[in-house]
């Protein structure tokens, strides 16, 4: 039983005519009949009976009539469904990416794909470095931005920039008045910092361990935000990446260039290797690589 066929029963049952239904699908009468016979053939017994004067439905096809509807609308249903997702007149795309940036950088760079494709429904996820990478290989996500992992394992890695660690200190500190200052300054005093696993803890742990040892940690919180509102009250320092910068002033803190060493790492868009995207996932994923040039990123500056 074919579309075509159904939609050749349907016309027929509907007009109970054969030339009706033929100027109806643009058919020639022995097509219309040929389509009837394969359908009645494939089904096992007779829908119509046609005389010179008159087609009737027998029983089965009046059985089949309110279910060839249903098919059909089904059908049309689905092509139209699918043709608006491919236009993107419909769609919904997942995303996950680390808070910093979801909070910060993410929303312009959704502004721009709204823009484009108003239509088109946007989850996103903002959890921490090493649930993005998870849930792109779970697929629970189509696309996510987090610091470039040491193993890709199965992923793809399009850089958008390299983001440099700074130090963040209390507004009434003597540091906040500085340039810039050196890790080893800044471990003076207490040191406030993201949970482990995040990958901000263990960048910055890899990064001094081996020229200051053990981060002197006093506080401790899931969020960069909790992190921000400690240092704004004077309980200690932190360090945060670059693109964090304008939250942790808005918060009250300061932000200081921060060196000796310097902390670098490539923050881009991940995506499972060997996965076609879906057309809205892939008009989100142009967005992203190719309207904001982040190369020229204007970050703000400590």
């Amino acid at each position: 039983m074919t579309v075509k066929q159904l939609r050749a029963f349907l016309a027929v049952a509907q007009s109970l005519s054969f030339a009706q239904a033929c100027e109806r699908l643009h058919l020639s009468q022995p097509a219309l009949s040929l389509a009837i016979k394969n359908l009645e053939e494939s089904l096992g017994g007779q829908l119509l009976v046609r005389t010179t004067r008159s087609v009737a439905l027998t029983p089965e096809g009046e059985t089949l009539l309110p279910i060839a509807r249903r098919l059909l609308a089904d059908w049309d249903n689905a092509e139209e469904l699918l043709r608006q997702h491919f236009t993107l007149q419909l769609g919904k795309v997942s995303i996950a990416a680390m808070p910093s940036f979801a909070g910060n950088l993410l929303p312009e760079a959704l502004k721009a794909f709204r823009d484009r494709h108003p239509k088109v429904n946007v989850a996103v996820h903002d959890v921490i470095n090493e649930q993005v990478l998870e849930m792109v290989r779970n697929r629970r996500v189509e696309l996510g931005i987090a610091f470039e992992p040491e193993s890709l394992d199965g992923l793809d890695f399009t850089p958008f920039y390299t983001d440099r660690f700074v130090a963040v200190v209390p507004a009434d500190s003597d540091l906040a008045q500085r340039a810039e200052v050196s890790w080893e300054e800044l471990l003076q005093g207490n040191f406030i910092t993201l949970q482990r696993p995040s990958a901000v803890r263990l960048l910055l742990e890899d990064s001094v361990t081996s020229q200051h040892g053990r981060l002197p940690v006093a506080f401790e919180s899931h969020q960069l935000v909790t992190v921000g509102r400690m240092v704004a009250q004077g309980l200690g320092v932190s360090v945060v990446p670059s693109l964090c910068i304008q939250q942790m002033q808005e918060l009250g803190a300061r932000c200081v260039a921060l060196h000796s060493p310097l902390v670098e790492r490539r923050l881009g868009l991940l995506r499972l290797a060997e996965h076609k995207l879906s057309t809205a996932a892939q008009a989100l994923s142009d967005v992203l690589l190719h309207v904001r040039d982040w190369n020229r990123l204007n970050l703000p500056r400590p």
